[in-house]
């Protein structure tokens, strides 16, 4: 995690008093377009955010994500034991997103027959259910770790252009390596969803890392855990495969703040380079 920062903020309507200043101090402070926020407040104190009441943990700390098109400016509210609202405005740093072109894909996933699209909205709407839990873990507070190493391939945020159509952005980072290689969790947490075959997916599943924090990999070749299973951070949970909307094996790692897609690479660095150079053999 980040070195702990007290913030100050600013104070709505300019009535702060500074025994009030201190009242949020932020664990880790991502503050740019995917990144992911940690916060804690005394005892007693509220947190609000995007005009909702967030959850916090027994000792006071709160989860926020920023997405992928998060605005310049975001601001936090606190409310202390005396109904007293300060408001905290930070500024986002915006960032400059990849465009890449994909060809060879299936066409049928890039232009799929009407059944296939109520399928693909109906597993669509399957984990976004998954992602709405508001489940009082803390596994989120674990220093994040890879779940697999290997040759980066694409990144979050960027514009996919499937057989030269445009499609939504990509909001993980795909990592290249065999059908079969053993994926690991990240952090601990709860499975919250386990599907063998999703149309665009694949082999899909999610694991809820508390606070709305998430975790969702695809294209998976086999799923070794079940719904409802506690996982622990390094815990065997998958296979690679190119299941899906794949044209090789990969594993597709995301991450969400209940809706909001954020960028698994701003938890975990940058890709260790001799686990790339030994993938690539």
């Amino acid at each position: 995690m980040n070195k702990r920062l007290l913030v100050a903020g600013l104070c709505s309507l300019g009535l702060c008093v500074s025994s009030l200043v201190q009242a949020l101090e932020l664990l880790r402070a991502d503050w740019q377009q995917g990144g992911v926020i940690i916060g804690q407040v005394p005892e007693g104190t509220q947190v609000e955010y995007a005009g909702k009441r967030l959850q916090l943990s027994e000792d006071r700390q709160f989860v926020i994500g920023l997405g992928r098109d998060a605005p310049a400016e975001a601001r936090i509210i606190t409310v202390d034991a005396r109904g007293q609202r300060q408001q905290h405005l930070f500024k986002v740093q915006q960032r400059q997103y990849n465009i890449q072109k994909v060809t060879g894909v299936p066409q049928k996933t890039v232009t799929p027959d009407p059944e296939q699209v109520e399928r693909a909205r109906r597993e669509a709407q399957m984990a976004t259910e998954a992602r709405k839990v508001d489940l009082p873990l803390t596994f989120f507070a674990q220093p994040f770790v890879w779940p697999l190493q290997g040759r980066i391939t694409g990144v979050y945020g960027s514009q996919r252009f499937y057989n030269g159509v445009p499609n939504n952005p990509h909001y993980g980072v795909d990592i290249a390596r065999p059908v079969g290689t053993l994926v690991t969790a990240p952090a601990g947490g709860l499975v919250t969803l386990a599907h063998p075959d999703m149309f665009f997916s694949g082999g899909t599943l999610i694991i809820d890392h508390g606070h709305g924090l998430s975790s969702t990999f695809i294209h998976l070749s086999e799923i070794l855990v079940k719904k409802g299973d506690s996982i622990t951070q390094g815990q065997v949970i998958a296979k690679v495969g190119m299941t899906g909307r794949a044209t090789g094996p990969h594993l597709d790692w995301r991450m969400n703040w209940f809706e909001e897609r954020v960028d698994p690479q701003l938890l975990v660095g940058p890709m260790p380079k001799d686990s790339v150079t030994e993938s690539s053999r």
